[in-house]
This record gives structure tokens, C-alpha cells and sequence, in this order.
């Protein structure tokens, strides 16, 4: 019946950490989501006219060296023409009877940069290097991707506070239950001459060891989830790190142990300020 009551607890402490687990995975991912569009968002570096490709070999590796840009490709004329013609439907240079569009080389910022306030400083730096006519971004695209991920990152935050409040409640009441059947010998210590300390620690020793347990199976469930989803979407893979994977399964192994710790403590200890006569009613 002990081992049972054990396994039972140790259950439902697993589901509600792969819950919270999950949770904070999709925290992380929110944020990975978020660097991912950021950096996936291109700028158009437009070069002056006539520019040598001796030039344009310089420029271009001068903007890589900056330390806000993550990588960049050269756009030549008739690659942007081409462009020009799949966005307008048809060829300016049979119109104009000249290729309008400039060479440009086409820049990626880092996720720390994509913002408004750092676009500005970047688009003068850059403008003030030579052989560069302008740099051309949507602004108006980049403000909307910075709210809208703000936005998401605010509700992520809420959502993982209050199920770690909710996961602090379930595991708590699954832990009182645990103690619950074994008030008498709580009282029965208290009543030899026991310090609170003394009879807290096998308890909170006991449930510590199942909330590693506990947060052990949970890590094993979501990384099956995660292969799982590996499998079905490859972009994951990308977005997810292994240091984030890693701090993950740290993260739920370390709140299994703070939480089982803590509802433990709380709940001796409500036994140990119950009136004795009490032990008999609850």
C-alpha cells in the first residue's frame, strides 16, 4: 500500500512538471520564434552606380564585420530585375528601355538590432559608408513583428506564472495527502521531544528524492514529445539549441525538486501547529 501511495505520487507530480515543462518550452520557443523571424527580416543595402566589383567585394566586407549584422548576400542587377518582375509582372527595362534596378547586397541583423530604436543608428552607419546610396527597409513590417512578439512574450510570461502556481497547488495537495496518513507519527515525534527540524527532514528528504524522480520521467515524456515534433517539423530542430533543451530539462528537474521541497515543508508543518485532538477530525 506505501509503494503504491508512492508510485501514485510520484505520477502526478510527473504530469503536472511535463505540464509546466511544456510550458516553459513554449516560453523558450517563443523566444527562439521570435530571434528566428527577426533575423530571417532583410534590408536592402542599395550601392552607388558604376561600382567595381573590386568595390563591391570591400563593402561587402566591411558590413559583414559589423557587429550587427549576422550575414548578407550580394544582389546583382539583373537577379534584382528579375525581382522587379516578379513583383510588378512585367520587365521595366522594356519600358524604360534601361535596368532601373541597382546592385544592392542584402543584409541580415541580428535579433538585438531588429528594432526600431537600433534600426536607426544602424541605417546612419551604414549610410555613411562608401559606396553606399541608401539602405531600404519596411518600417512599418519591422514595427509590426516587434509588437506582435512582444504581445506573444507578455502572454507567455503570464501563462507560465500562474501554472507555476497552479503546479505549486496540485503537487502540494498530492504531497498533503502523502503526509496526511502519517500525522500520528508526526504528533507521536512531537510528543517525545522532537524539534520541528528533525521531523520535517526524512519527509522532506523523502518527497525532494520524488520530485528528482518525478522531474527525471517528466524530461524523458517531453523529449519524446520533442522527437516526435522533430520528426513531423524540421524547422524545429533549428529553432531549438541544445543549451536550450538542456537548460529545459534542467529547469524542470530543479522546480520538481523546489516545489516537492517546499509544499513539504508547509505541510508538516501544518500538522505540527494542529491541535492533537484535531489530528482526529481532518
Amino acid at each position: 500500500m506505501f509503494f503504491n501511495a508512492k508510485i501514485t505520487s510520484i505520477v502526478s507530480i510527473t504530469l503536472v512538471l511535463v505540464l509546466l515543462g511544456l510550458t516553459i518550452l513554449t516560453l523558450f520557443l517563443g523566444n527562439r520564434l521570435s530571434d528566428y523571424v527577426k533575423e530571417n527580416v532583410s534590408f536592402s543595402v542599395i550601392l552607388e552606380h558604376n561600382v567595381t566589383d573590386a568595390q563591391i567585394a570591400e563593402t561587402r566586407k566591411r558590413l559583414d564585420d559589423m557587429p550587427f549584422v549576422k550575414s548578407s548576400r550580394f544582389i546583382g542587377k539583373e537577379e534584382a530585375k528579375e525581382l522587379l518582375i516578379q513583383d510588378l509582372g512585367e520587365d521595366p527595362e522594356e519600358l524604360l528601355g534601361f535596368n532601373p534596378a541597382p546592385d544592392c547586397i542584402e543584409i541580415f541583423l541580428k535579433s538585438e538590432y531588429a528594432n526600431t530604436d537600433s534600426l536607426a543608428k544602424v541605417s546612419e552607419i551604414i549610410k555613411a559608408e562608401t559606396n553606399i546610396d541608401d539602405l531600404l527597409y519596411q518600417q512599418e513590417v519591422i514595427e509590426l513583428i516587434n509588437n506582435n512578439l512582444s504581445k506573444i512574450t507578455a502572454i507567455l510570461l503570464i501563462l507560465s506564472v500562474v501554472l507555476l502556481f497552479i503546479s505549486f497547488t496540485l503537487i502540494s495537495n498530492t504531497i498533503r495527502l502523502s503526509i496526511y496518513a502519517k500525522r500520528f507519527l508526526i504528533h507521536t515525534m512531537n510528543l517525545v521531544g522532537a524539534v520541528d527540524a528533525f521531523i520535517r527532514k526524512p519527509f522532506v528528504k523523502e518527497h525532494m528524492i520524488m520530485g528528482i524522480i518525478a522531474g527525471l520521467l517528466a524530461d524523458g515524456i517531453i523529449l519524446g514529445i520533442l522527437y516526435y515534433f522533430g520528426m513531423e517539423y524540421a524547422d524545429l530542430r533549428s529553432i531549438l539549441t541544445v543549451n536550450d533543451i538542456t537548460l529545459l530539462f534542467g529547469t524542470v528537474i530543479v522546480l520538481g525538486i523546489i516545489i516537492t521541497g517546499t509544499a513539504t515543508v508547509v505541510s508538516v508543518n501544518h500538522y505540527l501547529k494542529m491541535d492533537p485532538d484535531s489530528l482526529y477530525y481532518v
